[in-house]
């Protein structure tokens, strides 16, 4: 970590560090980590902003969650709760909302959470040379693996991990099994995403 400090924006589209229904459907394990990291990275002195996603039209566009951290609500979509599975056709404005805040406040580096956040941090960065990392935290194909009781979202997850794939062929695309870890591609899973949102449903220039 260096000595001085860091603009970082992270980007959690559906995981808010200011959710308080943990332990909901969509609300948990990534909320606390996205909330924890970021008042660790301000303990040390960085500035934070953690960018999500509207749910409510009562939300203000900023919110001070500690000294060092703010929060940004990114209008993209119906300003209410989305299952997370619909939420990939709405990356692409979430991205442009991205780009605009950054050409006014650009950071020194952006930290994405999920996969979906991934392809919106991306596309938000596209016309810079602010640096990009994801952290995946999980995907529908491990949790399957690992949690071998069928969830009521996992074959629309599935779905949507494939088309951020353009690789993975859907008729041979293996279920995998308690035993048996899932398979991956050998292709970069941000530049596959990227190259599959380029030409279908997001809007990249």
């Amino acid at each position: 970590m260096p000595d001085f400090p860091l603009s970082i924006a992270q980007v959690s589209e559906h995981a808010s560090p200011l959710a308080e229904d943990i332990g909901s459907i969509d609300s948990g394990g990534q909320n606390i980590y996205v909330r924890e990291l970021s008042l660790t990275l301000a303990s040390q002195g960085h500035h934070v902003t953690v960018f999500t996603r509207r749910t409510s039209p009562d939300q203000p566009v900023r919110v001070r969650l500690a000294t060092g951290v703010q929060v940004i609500h990114i209008p993209a979509g119906p300003a209410r709760q989305l299952p997370k599975e619909d939420l990939a056709p709405l990356m692409g404005d979430f991205g442009d909302q991205l780009a605009l805040h950054w050409q006014e406040e650009p950071p020194d580096l952006v930290h994405a959470h999920y996969w979906m956040s991934g392809i919106a941090a991306l596309a938000g960065a596209r016309r810079t040379a602010i640096p990009v990392v994801t952290t995946f935290h999980a995907l529908g194909l491990e949790r399957i693996a690992h949690h071998p009781t069928p969830h009521e979202n996992d074959q629309r997850e599935r779905e949507r991990e494939r088309e951020s794939d353009p690789n993975a062929p859907l008729a041979k695309w293996p279920m995998p099994s308690s035993r048996s870890p899932p398979k991956r591609s050998n292709t970069s899973p941000a530049r596959t995403a990227s190259r599959r949102a380029r030409s279908r449903q997001f809007r990249w220039e």
